[in-house]
């Protein structure tokens, strides 16, 4: 009988490679996306208040449809940083709701916006016979009261810092001994800070109060002239990373010209 040769199987070990070629790419892709969320993290950390504020408002608000500019109501009050070019947007908001109290643009040539390096300046300009003080006085007209009151309802919804400024002609003072120019242009900017701290400014909004007597005219080749007399209120650029925000080139110089 003729024997029968033995059946001998050859059994191949396959390679890792053909059942879990795409494993280790899983791995690797979930791998650099917890890296990439915890440099975000550690960004977020070391960032200025504004920058995670603006970065936590997205994630509350990611269509954008809350306002630009105040408090979303989503929870406690947040605000939105006033950027550069915003400003001109905010300058004619604010010419809209002068226009409401001065119908007849009676004191279109006593104010002036500006965009500037510094911010939105906002200057109240005397009349030769006084039209926002009392000559020669801090005691504020019903004019003043009305335009503050319309300024600080608009500038009380920024989360922008305000500074004031107070300014007077080249004429000496001629009141009360001891009392001078830098006397009352410091008096009738804290006389504005007052007004509009009651009409609608923020706890803590304004950051600086000035008075700079005669020292920066607004016309230096006519000292005396009654514009001089003025009320500066700026809006100041927020503070970003440390530092403020710069001003694009396009909006330098945007002045108001008044009402117009």
């Amino acid at each position: 009988m003729e024997q029968v040769p033995p059946i001998i199987v050859v059994r191949k070990k396959k390679g890792h490679q053909g059942h879990h070629g795409g494993a280790w790419k899983v791995a690797y892709a979930d791998f650099v996306t917890a890296m990439m969320a915890l440099f975000i993290v550690l960004w977020l950390m070391n960032a200025s208040r504004q920058v995670q504020e603006a970065v936590g408002g997205y994630f509350k608000d990611p269509r954008g449809t809350a306002k630009v500019v105040g408090s979303n109501r989503n929870g406690s009050d947040q605000y939105v940083a006033l950027r550069p070019q915003d400003m001109k947007k905010l300058k004619e908001d604010l010419l809209q709701s002068i226009h409401h109290i001065d119908h007849s643009d009676k004191l279109k040539n006593q104010i002036e916006i500006t965009v500037t390096p510094e911010g939105l300046r906002i200057e109240l300009m005397e009349a030769p016979n006084g039209t926002f003080f009392e000559l020669g006085s801090a005691a504020p007209t019903p004019a003043l009261r009305s335009l503050l009151r319309a300024l600080s309802q608009e500038l009380g919804k920024l989360p922008n810092d305000i500074s004031i400024e107070g300014h007077t002609d080249s004429k000496p003072y001629s009141g009360r001994n001891g009392y001078d120019n830098w006397d009352l242009s410091a008096d009738r900017a804290n006389e504005a800070r007052r007004l509009m701290q009651a009409e609608g400014l923020r706890p803590g909004q304004i950051s600086q109060v000035r008075g700079f007597a005669d020292r920066r005219p607004r016309l230096p080749d006519k000292p005396d002239d009654a514009s001089n007399r003025r009320i500066s209120v700026i809006v100041q650029y927020q503070v970003m990373n440390g530092s403020e925000v710069a001003l694009p080139q396009a909006l330098t110089g945007q002045n108001a010209g008044g009402l117009k």
